[in-house]
Parts: structure tokens; C-alpha cells; sequence
């Protein structure tokens, strides 16, 4: 089979596609002949050397990746044989593995696909999707809400701009360029603007008319950030889940004191990791009703594609802040 295989750490182009053995399914575990393999922001960072949530870097050569979808074509030993030849999603956890042709993992981790939910929307749904549910458990959006989005033609921004419309709140969606701001206008904001636009903050408050946000979603920090911030309104809450900056690795969050936040009558929070899978049941809730909403329910994630033997080109993209939605390769 064909992976992509990183045998040394730094930039994108030490992201081969190689030709590898293909894996074998252990006791208890599936081998998925995969349709789709989904590209996250922590895979940038692993390729050049971070750890992200392990206590140090992946040990090389590895082959990245941690979400993947496709057709159960091999079970391993004491494995239930009724998974043979079914389409299921999988997050893969700690181990790596997702950008091939196919991957191993344990049945436990699998989820079969709903009718009408293809292979690279439930990739998105696995991991961003259930993630987007983690984050809005902290910051419910109702029919009263104003809501700003800073990175709202990401994959999360996507889906909570996408949640917050069903919910009733008026939606303002914050991207980068054009072809970003056209996204968010078509994703259902109620109003997108291009935050490198230097009167882009002042475009909000007319919109708004002298009403104050209740909830900025922030994945961007920085001095975007701080201006969307003093938007919101007295009582008003700063949901802080990233900080890419203008570069995906560049920026810095945008943080408050507790004296700051009582002086400004907001509340700030930082939810990341582990916290933002708190609420709704765990994991695995989460990630069931992330495939339940995106199969029949108001969420439909925005996707781009990119061939398995160009990943280099899907990470550099991502790292320069140049795609839509969630970024997935295709073997």
C-alpha cells in the first residue's frame, strides 16, 4: 500500500508518499481500507518536532494522522466478524497511522457511518465535530445571543457558526479574504467580515446597531481577538479554544485577569483539551452525536480535499491559513 511517511522533523517536505507493507489487524483490532484521512492543525506541529499530547515526539519514522474513514476490509483475532465489510469512522487516539491507503485500529474505536454521511464529512465530524460539541457545551447559543466567530472558515468555526444559526443567535463570522468571507456569508452568518480589513470592527457595530455581543468563540487571539472582545456586551463571555494568529503557529491568546474581566463586565475562559470533552457524556457521546447531527441534524461540515500523495501541499496550506473548512486527504 502507499502512506506518507516522516522520517526526520521540519517542514512539510519531509512528508513522503511512500510505498509501505500494508498493517496488520491484531487481537481485538480492524484494518479500515481507507476512503479518507483527516489533516488536524496537530499534525503540523508534530512534523516539526512538538508533542502535543504526548510526554515527548513521536518517534520516527512515523506515519501522521489520526482520523480516518472507509470499509472494514481485515478483523484480528477474537474480533467481531460482523464488521467485515462495513463503512465506519474512526479517531485513532494516541497512535498515529491515518495517511495510508490502510490503517489499523481497535474495534472499540469504531463508529459504523449513517446512511447519507460520506467518508470525508465523517472524518470531520470524528474529530473537529465532536470538538465544536465539546466547545459549545461552555457557551450554549440561544435565540437572544449575538455571536462573533473569529475563525469562522475553519472546520470549527464552520460548525459553530452552523449550531448557533439553527439555534436562533444572530451569527457575525470573522475570515480572512474574500473567498473566506464568501464561505461564512453562504454558511449562514448573518454577517461576514474580512478581519484584515482595517475598519472590519466598525462594519460590526453598524451591523449591530448599538447592541452588545454576548459570546465571542476565539481561535485566533491577538489583537483580533481583543477587538472582537470589546464588542461583546456588559455580562458578555470570551470562549478562547486557539490562537493561530495570522500564521497557524504565530499567534499568541488573548487573555484577561480576573480584575480586567470585572472591570469590563465579561468573563473570559480558556477551554482546551481534555476540558472541552467535559460535557456531553465524553468522547464517545460527543462523537456520536457529531455523526447523528451531520447525517440528519442542522450540522453539515465544510471539507477540502487534497490527494493522499500531496499532503505536503494540505499542510502547507493549512499552516498558511490558505484552506476551508477541514482539510482532508484522499488515497
Amino acid at each position: 500500500m502507499h502512506a506518507i511517511r516522516l522520517h526526520a522533523y521540519g517542514p512539510a517536505e519531509n512528508l513522503r508518499y511512500e510505498e509501505v507493507p500494508d498493517p496488520v489487524a491484531g487481537p481485538g483490532e480492524v484494518r479500515i481500507s481507507v476512503a479518507a484521512a483527516g489533516v488536524h492543525v496537530l499534525d503540523t506541529a508534530l512534523r516539526e518536532g512538538g508533542t502535543g499530547p504526548y510526554p515527548e515526539p513521536v518517534p520516527l519514522p512515523t506515519v501522521p494522522g489520526r482520523e480516518v474513514a472507509g470499509t472494514v476490509d481485515a478483523v484480528g483475532a477474537g474480533t467481531d466478524p460482523s464488521w467485515l465489510g462495513k463503512r465506519v469512522v474512526a479517531h485513532l487516539g494516541m497512535a498515529p497511522g491515518g495517511y495510508a491507503e490502510r490503517a489499523v485500529t481497535t474495534a472499540e474505536r469504531l463508529h459504523e457511518l449513517p446512511d447519507g454521511l460520506g467518508a470525508d464529512e465523517a472524518v470531520a465530524m470524528i474529530g473537529t465535530g465532536r470538538t465544536a460539541l465539546g466547545i459549545l457545551g461552555y457557551a450554549e447559543p440561544g435565540p437572544d445571543g449575538i455571536v462573533i466567530v473569529t475563525a469562522a472558515a475553519g472546520g470549527l468555526g464552520t460548525l459553530i457558526t452552523q449550531y448557533a444559526k439553527h439555534a436562533g443567535a444572530t451569527v457575525v463570522g470573522l475570515a480572512g479574504g474574500p473567498a473566506k468571507v464568501a464561505h461564512v456569508r453562504a454558511n449562514g452568518a448573518g454577517l461576514a467580515v474580512d478581519y484584515r480589513q482595517d475598519d472590519w470592527a466598525a462594519q460590526v457595530r453598524d451591523f449591530l446597531g448599538g447592541r452588545g455581543a454576548t459570546t465571542v468563540f476565539d481561535a485566533v487571539g491577538g489583537d483580533t481577538a481583543r477587538a472582537a472582545v470589546d464588542l461583546l456586551g456588559q455580562g458578555g463571555h470570551h470562549v478562547v479554544y486557539g490562537w493561530a494568529g495570522e500564521r497557524l503557529h504565530d499567534g499568541e491568546p488573548l487573555t484577561y485577569t480576573e480584575e480586567e474581566q470585572a472591570a469590563r463586565g465579561v468573563t473570559s475562559e480558556m477551554i482546551l483539551g481534555p476540558r472541552m470533552m467535559e460535557r456531553g457524556g465524553g468522547l464517545r457521546a460527543l462523537e456520536e452525536r457529531a455523526l447523528r447531527e451531520a447525517a440528519g441534524g442542522p450540522l453539515r461540515p465544510a471539507v477540502q480535499r487534497f490527494p493522499l500523495a500531496q499532503a505536503a501541499a494540505s499542510h502547507r496550506a493549512l499552516e498558511n491559513r490558505g484552506t476551508i473548512g477541514k482539510v482532508v486527504l484522499v488515497p
